[in-house]
């Protein structure tokens, strides 16, 4: 089935909610949204941010867990013709900060933490406080804060207040705002990690987000009525765009999950009856450990990983009675590239993640860019519909990736005889914690604010859990003593934690390579046994 002709994500939420006003499509087991209700709440926050002096094209950040609110604002941002920077409810100040002074971000919407974090102390432990009317002095074009009901700080707005300044905005003038979203404009600027340890800000725009998630969900066979939790943060781009955004496009139910624990994973299968399932290998291992299943609903499990253990399919295939299980790669700067079909064999699904969607095309290319020939390895090139715009506000960074029209995506692929994509290693020193990138680069330039270093190295190694750790190989800084247990506790308080190093070991000197770099191959292999260990 073609994509409809919605074109932008206003478009797309309208048509829904006038066709099918009462299909639900949020529902927490405390909050039931649907298309009608998320359309009317969407149009309320969308006057609120018009009513602040938001303008078309202003970024607006929103930071917080999981729930009916973050849809119902994130929907109001793109009403509103603004654009949106999530953050992930796991940053702390440093990495909030970063992010919203690198986009120019204007208003920041957030929610109530996990664990009763208050998101502003965060952010103003590393921006200041307030200065010359702004909320906080280090962040200058950071204008308005919505925080929860429950939070005071000066200068900040809550939710009733928004929406009463809303109430004063025009719904024709609101409307007409929402309408004049084009395809091409930016819907998303999300961040992303990178070799050179900055995150970078990723430019997706309308249209080709809305088709690459139809897609997407086309193949997984989404459809009205299913049942499907969000586990991945809204604010990665599975959680965002193949969680919220297709959920809404196919008129299915999404459970918005705050935080997942392995207790919760029998609770929605047998308590709230889903019938499609998410997540990395090891959410599916959790399952199968479970003694007795019972009756239940799944009919649809995707797991987006390199490579799935063939035994665990099988399992889950016989044991649950699925339908399907679906492999697929995608990047954020590539959206959907490749995934696997219904009618695969389960060695197609453990070894490969498909064959290209519909509309994008993949070479692998050798290093002077030239294809390798069929089974070769090599650097996988994408082109088509789903390649970014670029990186905000960074040309040069960009055409280091898009060259010719190609993406280069820095990891290295190869084609099996059937024409499916398998991902075999990155080129980038990415390593993967649970499902999230992690930029080693990123982490040691947060370590090094600890003060008490002098360098640091950290590496990614196998681990049984989270399919990948982070480890830190530091040298204190002259005549200081550096305790390992003290640098991992700083790094919980400042980084998110997937990015905090499992563990610090401290040396005298890091080893280096003929170039002068440093070894990181050594320092893997320096961890991986005592890793096993």
């Amino acid at each position: 089935m073609e994509v409809p002709g919605w074109g932008t994500i206003p478009r797309m939420l309208r048509d829904q909610a006038s066709t099918h006003p009462s299909d639900i499509v949020v529902d927490d087991g405390e909050v039931r949204l649907s298309l009608a209700d998320l359309r009317d709440r969407a149009g309320a926050v969308a006057r609120g941010l018009i009513a602040l002096g938001v303008r078309a094209g202003d970024r607006v950040a929103i930071w917080g867990p999981n729930d009916p609110g973050w849809v119902t604002s994130a929907f109001g941002v793109w009403d509103a013709g603004a654009v949106l920077v999530p953050l992930s409810a796991r940053c702390r100040g440093i990495e909030a900060a970063g992010t919203l002074r690198g986009t120019g971000t204007s208003v920041l919407i957030t929610g109530d933490g996990l664990d009763g974090t208050v998101f502003t102390d965060l952010l103003a432990g590393a921006a200041g406080g307030p200065d010359a009317g702004r909320p906080y002095a280090g962040l200058p074009e950071l204008r308005q804060v919505i925080v929860p009901e429950r939070v005071r700080r000066p200068g900040t707005v809550r939710p009733s207040q928004l929406l009463s300044d809303g109430s004063r905005v025009g719904r024709a003038e609101a409307e007409e705002r929402a309408l004049a979203v084009r395809p091409d404009d930016l819907c998303e600027i999300m961040s992303t990690s990178g070799s050179t340890g900055t995150p970078k800000g990723v430019m997706l725009e309308h249209g080709h987000t809305l088709r690459g998630y139809w897609d997407w969900a086309e193949i997984v066979t989404l459809r009205p009525g299913d049942r499907y939790p969000v586990i991945a943060p809204f604010a990665h781009g599975f959680g965002l765009n193949a969680g919220l955004l297709a959920s809404v496009m196919r008129r299915a139910v999404m459970t918005p999950v705050r935080a997942f624990g392995p207790d919760l994973l029998m609770d929605l299968i047998r308590d709230r009856r889903i019938t499609v399932l998410a997540g990395p290998p090891t959410l599916f291992h959790r399952l199968l450990e479970e003694p007795d299943l019972g009756e239940h609903s799944l009919r649809v499990a995707i797991c987006g990983a390199a490579s799935v253990p063939a035994e665990l399919i099988r399992r889950l295939l016989e044991r649950l009675g699925l339908e399907r299980m679906i492999n697929a790669y995608g990047l954020m700067e590539g959206t959907v590239v490749s995934m696997t079909r219904a009618e695969d064999p389960v060695e197609v699904v453990a070894s490969s993640t498909g064959r290209p969607v519909p509309g994008m095309e993949v070479r692998i290319v050798d290093e002077r860019g030239t294809e390798v020939p069929p089974g070769g390895r090599g650097e996988i090139v994408v082109r088509g519909y789903g390649v970014m715009r670029g990186y905000w506000n960074e040309p040069g960074r960009t055409a280091e990736v898009i060259r010719d029209g190609w993406l280069h995506t820095g990891d290295v692929g190869a084609f099996d005889p059937g024409g499916n994509l398998a991902v075999v290693d990155r080129k980038k020193e990415l390593y993967i914690v649970g499902g999230f990138n992690v930029s080693p680069a990123e982490v040691e330039g947060l370590l090094l604010r600890e003060g008490s270093l002098a360098q640091a190295a950290v590496v990614g190694v196998p681990d049984g859990r989270s399919g990948e750790a982070g480890w830190a190989f530091v040298v204190p800084r002259p005549g200081v003593a550096v305790d390992p247990a003290g640098i991992v506790a700083w790094a919980r308080e400042n980084m998110s934690d997937y990015k905090v190093p499992r563990r610090v070991v401290v040396v005298d000197a890091l080893p280096v390579n003929a170039n002068g770099k440093i070894d990181k191959r050594a320092l893997r292999a320096r961890a991986a046994p005592r890793a096993q260990a």
